[in-house]
């Protein structure tokens, strides 16, 4: 069995914005302490962008000395909080394609993870023609292999309308005519969301992580952008990540609070006696 952690939206800040610079520091910490006590531990943690909060550099060295302890190797992508030319400066060994896009395919066990950049300005996610003609032909050099692909921007809607993009977005249908019909694909992991949640795009299924920092509050009610009505956007609810199980050709997603809680049944007493 092969385990995998996936984190997302770390949001680590420098010094300019204290609290949030403590508080997403602290919550990257407690995610980090959960996965490090797994049993057994993870194979990697997969990091799937926003891993600061405006691309800066020492926000990124502010990033490295947290993970400066990391026993498991982490491979990162990035989301519309990273900046490309700051993130490739201060983690070179991250793998890019031709154009510059952090993209890039790796094995773990069986599995083959691809690694897709929807970076495309400060909001919405993004997948150009580029980007699109790299996947089609990463996922051509290894039609027979399970592959499993992470991207920060989810391109399914969340019922949440002020943080959905449309399901017609242009990188959306470019997606989606590079996935559909790819049956070696088992799933794809996403961020940007900062709640769990599923669905299903172009044929797979996609499962949003929660993130490591705050967390979007669940209003599926109609909001009018232009007219403030005090409804919670954000809470303090505990971290999360996503732990994926890859066993015998299935894939398994197990959304995973962080933090210390008290054990409400222990093993004691033997299921099956002699």
């Amino acid at each position: 069995m092969l385990t995998i952690a996936q984190i997302t939206d770390l949001h680590i800040t420098n010094g300019s914005q204290p609290v949030d610079h403590v508080r997403n520091a602290a919550r990257l910490r407690t995610v980090l302490k959960s996965i490090y006590q797994m049993k057994p531990r993870p194979a990697a943690i997969l990091a799937t962008g926003d891993l600061v909060d405006m691309g800066a550099s020492d926000e990124y060295e502010e990033l490295k000395q947290i993970l400066a302890s990391c026993e498991i190797p982490i491979y990162f992508g990035i989301g519309n909080h990273d900046a490309r030319s700051t993130f490739r400066a201060a983690f070179p060994a991250t793998p890019v394609d031709e154009n510059g896009f952090v993209q890039y395919a790796f094995m773990l066990g069986d599995l083959r993870v691809v690694v897709c950049d929807t970076l495309e300005g400060k909001e919405h996610g993004g997948f150009c023609e580029k980007r699109a003609a790299w996947l089609k032909r990463t996922l051509a050099e290894a039609p027979d292999t399970p592959t499993l692909l992470a991207l920060h921007h989810p391109p399914i809607a969340s019922g949440i309308v002020w943080m959905d993009e449309p399901a017609d977005a242009p990188w959306k249908i470019r997606l989606a005519d590079v996935i559909r019909g790819q049956s070696q694909i088992k799933g794809l992991v996403c961020g940007h969301m900062h709640r769990a949640f599923s669905g299903v795009f172009a044929g797979h299924l996609v499962q949003v992580s929660t993130a490591t920092s705050i967390q979007l509050a669940l209003d599926l009610s109609p909001i009018d952008l232009r007219v403030p009505d005090h409804r919670e956007l954000l809470t303090e609810r505990a971290p999360g990540f996503m732990l994926l199980l890859w066993d015998k050709g299935e894939m398994v997603m197990h959304a995973c609070p962080a933090g210390d809680f008290p054990a409400a049944v222990t093993y004691e007493v033997p299921f099956i006696k002699d």
